[in-house]
C-alpha cells in the first residue's frame, strides 16, 4: 500500500512526495480511512509510530479552507507542539494552511496574532484554557484532536481536558490518540467521542521493523568508555543519547565535549529559548549529538536519526518505545543501542516481553575490531576522493623537497589518526557471560554471585578484581556484605568520571539491596 492508494487532494500529495514519504505505517493504513470517513476515532499507539500523519493528512484532506480555525490539535509538552505543528505545516502549506503554535512561556500578544491567521492551533493544555477562558479567542473547529492522552493525564492536565471541551462546538469529529489506555482515559473518551472506533496497535507493531536493537553488557564503571567505544565503531551521522536525569544529561554532555564531539544536552530546566535553539541545530545538523531525557525529547521529530542511545534503560517498556522511535523514521533503517548492567537484566527482558520483540545481545568491540573498521572506511573515502586543482598544485610544490613516497606517507600519518581508538582493550561481557546471564534470568535467578574473570570481573558492578564477596542469595555482590564496594551501580548516574554516579533507581533490584555499588577507577589510561 501507498498513501497515493488514500486519493488525497493533489497538492497535498505533493507535500507527502516531498516529504519522503512512500508507504504508511500501521496506524495510518487504519486510521486515515476512519477518520476520512468522518468517524470520531480512539487510536492506542506510541510515538514514533507515525500518529501526527495518521490525524494531520486526512483532517487537512477535509478541511475547507475557510477563515478561522478548522482543526485544534491538544499535546502535553511545548517540544511536542512545536514538533507537530512543524509536521501539519509542512503538510499543509500547499493549501495555503498556517498552523500556530500555544503554549506557555511567550507572549500573549504575539500567540493571539498567530491565531488570527491560523486554520490549525497546536497547543498545550495550559495556555490554551488561558485563552478560551479570558475569551481572548473565540474559535469554531471542526476538527479536535488530543495527543498524547495519557502523558497529559500523567502531568495533571485531565481537567484541563475537560473544561477546553467546554469550550468546543458539539458538532464536531474529535480524535484521540493515547499509548496506554488507563480507566481515567476511557472515561474521557466516553465523554467528548460519539461512537468512536477504535485502532489499537498489537505488540508486533509497537517497535518498527526497520531500526535494529542491541544491547551490550558492561559494568557501571564502564559505561563511559562503552559509549565512546560504540561511537568510535558505529559511526553515526546523528544521534540521540537517552538519560534517565537532567544531572546525568549535564555530565554526559560535558564529558562528550571534552572527548571532541558536537553534542548538547536537552532537559526541562533549560530556557524555552535555549531549548528551541538546540532543536534547531540538531534538525540542521550543527549538532551530532543530542542527550536528552525522555520528557525533553517527546515527540521529537527528526527524520535523520540514525542511532538511538539508551545510557541506562527507561524505568518502563513505554519509554523505551517512545525513545526508539526517534529512529528508522519515514522509512528509513534505524539502530538502538541500549548499554546495561547485568543489575539492569530483568528490566531489560521485562522490557522485551512487553514490546513482543527480542533484542540482540553483542560485545564492545574491542580496539583492532574499531581499528580495522576505521581503517576500511578511511581506505573508501580515499578510493572515493575526487583530485582537485589545488591538491596537485600543493603535491608539486612537495615534490621540490621530498620525493613521493615521503609526501604519500606524509599525507597518509596526517589522515591516519582518525583511526587512532582511545580506551582499554576490552570493555564490558563476554558472549559467554551475557550467555549465562540470559540463562539466569530464564531460571529466576539474575544475582551475579561468584563468578571471576571474563570482561571487567564478570557479572559484578564491583571490585575490578572480579570478587564476588560470597554472593549471596539476597542478590548483593561486592567486597562488603551491602554490596558496597565505590560508586553506586543501582542505575543511579551523574556525578564524577571516576566511577560514582547519582540519578535514578531501576527496577531491576533482586532479592533485598543489589546495589552492587562498583569500585572501578575511570582515570585509567586511555590506551
Amino acid at each position: 500500500m501507498t498513501f497515493n492508494d488514500f486519493n488525497f487532494k493533489e497538492q497535498l500529495q505533493k507535500a507527502i512526495d516531498s516529504a519522503g514519504f512512500k508507504e504508511p505505517s500501521p496506524i495510518q493504513q487504519e486510521a486515515i480511512p476512519i477518520v476520512l470517513a468522518g468517524k470520531d476515532m480512539v487510536g492506542q499507539a506510541h510515538t514514533g509510530t507515525g500518529k501526527t500523519a495518521a490525524f494531520g493528512l486526512p483532517v487537512i484532506n477535509m478541511m475547507k479552507g475557510q477563515k478561522g480555525v478548522e482543526t485544534v490539535v491538544i499535546v502535553p509538552t511545548r517540544e511536542l507542539a512545536m514538533q507537530v505543528s512543524d509536521e501539519l505545516f509542512r503538510f499543509g502549506k500547499n493549501l495555503n494552511f498556517n498552523t500556530a503554535t500555544v503554549y506557555g512561556g511567550q507572549s500573549y500578544s504575539m500567540q493571539l496574532r498567530n491565531i488570527d491567521r491560523a486554520s490549525i492551533i497546536v497547543a498545550t493544555p495550559g495556555r490554551f484554557l488561558d485563552l478560551l477562558r479570558g475569551g481572548k479567542i473565540k474559535i469554531d473547529p471542526a476538527f479536535v484532536i488530543l495527543d498524547e492522552a495519557d502523558e497529559m493525564l500523567d502531568m495533571g492536565f485531565l481537567d484541563d481536558i475537560k473544561e477546553i471541551f467546554t469550550f468546543m462546538p458539539s458538532e464536531r469529529q474529535t480524535l484521540l490518540f493515547s499509548a496506554t489506555m488507563p480507566q481515567a482515559i476511557k472515561r474521557l473518551a466516553q465523554t467528548i467521542l460519539k461512537e468512536p472506533e477504535f485502532v489499537t496497535l498489537t505488540k508486533k507493531d509497537v517497535t518498527n521493523s526497520m531500526i535494529k536493537q542491541t544491547y551490550y553488557v558492561v559494568d557501571e564503571r564502564e559505561r563511559d568508555d562503552a559509549l565512546i567505544r560504540l561511537y568510535d565503531f558505529k559511526n553515526p551521522t546523528k544521534s540521540i543519547i537517552f538519560c534517565r536525569t537532567k544531572k546525568e544529561v549535564d555530565r554526559l554532555s560535558t564529558f562528550l565535549v571534552s572527548q571532541g564531539f558536537m553534542a548538547k544536552g536537552l532537559h526541562g530546566d533549560m530556557e524555552q529559548r535555549q531549548r528551541e535553539e538546540c532543536i534547531r541545530a540538531f534538525k540542521s545538523s550543527k549538532l551530532e549529538i543530542l542527550i536528552a531525557t525522555d520528557v525533553a525529547a517527546r515527540g521529537l521529530d527528526v527524520n535523520d536519526v540514525s542511532h538511538v542511545f539508551n545510557y541506562h534503560l527507561p524505568f518502563d517498556s513505554e519509554s523505551y518505545v517512545h525513545r526508539i522511535g526517534r529512529t528508522g523514521r519515514a522509512g528509513k533503517e534505524g539502530s538502538a543501542v541500549s548499554i546495561v548492567t547485568p543489575h539492569e537484566f530483568r528490566m531489560l527482558q521485562k522490557i522485551e516481553k512487553n514490546i513482543g520483540t527480542k533484542l540482540e545481545g553483542k560485545i564492545v568491540p574491542d580496539i583492532d575490531s574499531v581499528k580495522v573498521k576505521k581503517v576500511a572506511d578511511l581506505k573508501g573515502k580515499i578510493s572515493e576522493q575526487d583530485i582537485k586543482d589545488y591538491a596537485l598544485e600543493l603535491v608539486e610544490e612537495l615534490k621540490e623537497e621530498f620525493d613521493i613516497s615521503t609526501i604519500a606517507f606524509k599525507l597518509a600519518s596526517m589522515v591516519a589518526s582518525s583511526t587512532y581508538v582511545k580506551g582499554n582493550n576490552t570493555i564490558g561481557k563476554t558472549e559467554s557471560d551475557i550467555k549465562r546471564l540470559i540463562e539466569n534470568a530464564q531460571r529466576g535467578g539474575g544475582d551475579d554471585r561468584g563468578h571471576r574473570g571474563g570482561r571487567g570481573g564478570g557479572y559484578r558492578g564491583g571490585n575490578r578484581g572480579g570478587r564476588s564477596g560470597g554472593g549471596r542469595s539476597d542478590g548483593r555482590s561486592g567486597g562488603r556484605s551491602d554490596g558496597r564496594s565505590g560508586g553506586r551501580s543501582d542505575g543511579r548516574s551523574g556525578g564524577n568520571r571516576d566511577g560514582r554516579s547519582g540519578g535514578g533507581r531501576p527496577d531491576s533490584r533482586s532479592g533485598g539491596r543489589s546495589e552492587g555499588r562498583p569500585s572501578g577507577d575511570r582515570n585509567r589510561s586511555r590506551g
